[in-house]
């Protein structure tokens, strides 16, 4: 009986509580559509360049487009990279052409968005504190490189966070790049 005692209380002795904060998370909310084929696409066609005007940054006054070209720029050519693409000259006949615009609601409405794209995920800012965040819409289209219209093209929306540092900001927009070129396949 001493020993069953002992045990429990032993049990008890060991046993603590311990506070642990957990860090919130961000909620995300994002919507996104795709149209298109890819079906031009293979390990015969391993080389991709910019499109030569399809580079388009909407935001406000005070956002540098050139900054946020280059985060779409690494962004993409990671996750195609990733897949077996490699990054050549417009100069050098690539295989495809990637092309990507980005928008904020307060430059270009939805409206617009589908009037320009053909497309518009339609994300709904109900429940968003608008100082906060602002609906943001990002086009990537991949051109086969002798036709004008884009092969597919994918447009997602999403909320902008403007307390992220710049490391939070390239991290989301590699998460959301490779969201985006989830259906283009590895070569």
């Amino acid at each position: 009986m001493f020993k069953k005692l002992s045990c429990l209380l032993l049990t008890f002795m060991l046993t603590a509580c311990v506070t642990v904060d957990v860090p919130k998370s961000k909620p995300t909310r994002a919507t996104m559509v795709t149209t298109g084929d890819l079906g031009f696409l293979s390990q015969s066609t391993p080389r991709f360049a910019w499109h030569p005007a399809l580079a388009r940054v909407a935001t406000e006054k005070g956002v540098n487009d050139d900054k946020v070209v280059d985060l779409m720029r690494t962004a993409m050519t990671k996750v195609m990279e990733a897949k077996g693409y490699h990054l050549v000259s417009i100069d050098d006949s690539p295989d495809l052409l990637l092309g990507f615009g980005i928008a904020l609601e307060s430059e270009m409405s939805d409206a617009e968005i589908l009037d320009r794209a053909g497309l518009v995920p339609g994300l709904s800012t109900i429940g968003v504190d608008a100082d906060k965040h602002e609906k943001g819409s990002v086009l990537v289209a991949l051109f086969h490189p002798r036709m004008a219209e884009p092969a597919w093209r994918v447009l997602a929306q999403g909320f902008t966070d403007s307390e992220q540092d710049k490391d939070e900001r390239q991290q989301r927009v590699d998460e959301l790049v490779s969201l985006m070129l989830g259906a283009v396949p590895s070569i």
